[in-house]
């Protein structure tokens, strides 16, 4: 039987609720899963432990343990609050003393921002939620902000995106500590992917793109993302669009940031990754499935996108299953 790991969870007032649940629930059945692993407990800098998380709910916690007691596992858990709470120096300087005290620490969303008042992440490669990553790097110069990935690990500090990357944080830590078998199956229980690698993109092809400003084009990517399989040639999408090549061509260049080719490929290497995810039995059946006209084709988007080859992508989720 492992050892009992002990899980602190910082929330201060104002908290994103998924940051501080999302994770909560996957220690939860990984506890289920194997008897005692885990033992978690959330903790709030307020007297009686009582906050109120960004949806407006009451969290009644515990409160702050100090001096904080050797335990496994420091988890910040970000929002508004988080951000707010970088400016008292009771939470940083707690948050120090605990982290020290604390085999890994790990953020999710702008608890990065917490763990970057309290000297966490100098000199470290980091993330946080797309949207306070440029906030994060102008504070802290030192840290290596990475916009893009969904979850960063840089030796015994964990940071990851926002919401519900927590909970790919989390099967992370559960896989490091338990294997890929146990993080599978909370994963199932739980009904998300097994994880997200650390580092795939914050963004599927369909929501990193801008979204057209006229119908027709609006229309026009949600029916791409439908018939990927299919012609999906300039010519062919202006025709549907009603518009002729070189007009089609500009308009969607110049109001959903990039050129028809460019989103078309995006979006099949999108759907590869999936399929591949899903143990799709060959190459050729997803180069069919998503319109590449063969499976060198594919592999060298897929290499230029993702920059890994398909075969080592699907061989990565073969060996986790």
């Amino acid at each position: 039987m492992p050892p009992i790991r002990r899980v602190l969870v910082l929330a201060v007032d104002g908290v994103q609720s998924l940051d501080v649940l999302g994770p909560v629930e996957v220690f939860f059945y990984a506890d289920q899963h194997v008897c005692g692993a885990y033992e978690v407990d959330v903790v709030a800098p307020t007297a009686d432990g009582e906050i109120t998380l960004s949806n407006g709910l009451r969290l009644h916690a515990a409160p702050l343990p100090d001096p904080p007691p050797p335990f496994d596992t420091l988890i910040v858990a970000g929002g508004e609050g988080a951000r707010r709470a970088t400016g008292d120096p009771e939470v940083v300087a707690w948050l120090r003393r605990a982290s020290a005290r604390a085999r890994r620490t790990a953020s999710v969303c702008t608890g990065a921002y917490l763990l970057g008042a309290a000297g966490l992440l100098d000199g470290r490669r980091a993330t946080t939620h797309w949207q306070f990553c440029d906030g994060l790097a102008a504070l802290h110069p030192s840290v290596e902000v990475d916009p893009d990935p969904v979850f960063v690990r840089d030796g015994d500090v964990w940071t990851s995106a926002g919401v519900t990357a927590g909970m790919d944080l989390a099967l992370a830590l559960v896989e490091d500590d338990l294997g890929a078998e146990v993080a599978l199956a909370v994963a199932r229980l739980l009904v998300v992917f097994l994880k997200r690698p650390g580092g795939q993109s914050q963004f599927s092809g369909a929501l990193s793109a801008q979204q057209a400003a006229r119908p027709e084009l609006r229309e026009l990517q949600a029916w791409i993302a439908g018939h990927l399989d299919e012609e999906l040639s300039v010519g062919a999408l202006a025709r549907r669009a009603a518009m002729s090549e070189r007009s089609f061509a500009r308009a969607f260049r110049r109001e959903i940031g990039q050129t028809p080719a460019a989103y078309v490929e995006a979006l099949r290497v999108e759907r590869a990754r999936a399929l591949l995810e899903d143990g799709a039995p060959s190459l050729e059946a997803v180069a069919h499935a998503t319109g590449f006209s063969s499976a060198e084709v594919l592999r060298r988007a897929f290499q230029r996108r993702v920059a890994v080859s398909p075969a080592a992508y699907r061989e990565r989720f073969r060996r986790a299953a």
